[in-house]
């Protein structure tokens, strides 16, 4: 029961955000919109949409009420983490054996040589 009203309610909460996307700016609070012929430019057209966006506000409201006393009544005490089961703890011998990677068979690397004494051009 509560899925159906959640998928109802992700479809009017994006049919809200469509409605409101839809309609005519009204003040230009931003400086965009408002001004030359609209997509739906009659008054008719946004008595329309503002009835609509109330219309699914108003349900949109009603959704989220209805879903908050079904998480309140019917939900149940435990969480989704209580369910998660604790990863065993693995000996050495349970541990797959990986190879060595390459170049790991020479335990030191070789001493590089010690610089040459510095040649600086004397004055004659």
């Amino acid at each position: 029961m509560a899925t159906i009203i959640l998928i109802v309610h992700l479809m009017i909460a994006i049919a809200l955000v469509a409605s409101v996307l839809l309609q005519r700016s009204e003040g230009g609070a931003l400086g965009i919109g408002g001004g030359g012929d609209g997509f739906m430019s009659s008054r008719g057209a946004g008595n329309m949409l503002t009835r609509t966006t109330a219309v699914l506000a108003a349900m949109f409201m009603t959704t989220s009420l209805v879903l908050g006393i079904l998480a309140s009544r019917g939900g149940s005490a435990d969480s989704v983490l209580d369910r998660v089961i604790a990863p065993q703890e693995l000996s050495d011998e349970d541990l797959p054996q990986v190879p060595a990677p390459l170049g790991s068979e020479f335990p030191t690397a070789p001493a590089a040589p010690e610089p040459a004494e510095p040649s600086v051009p004397r004055a004659e």
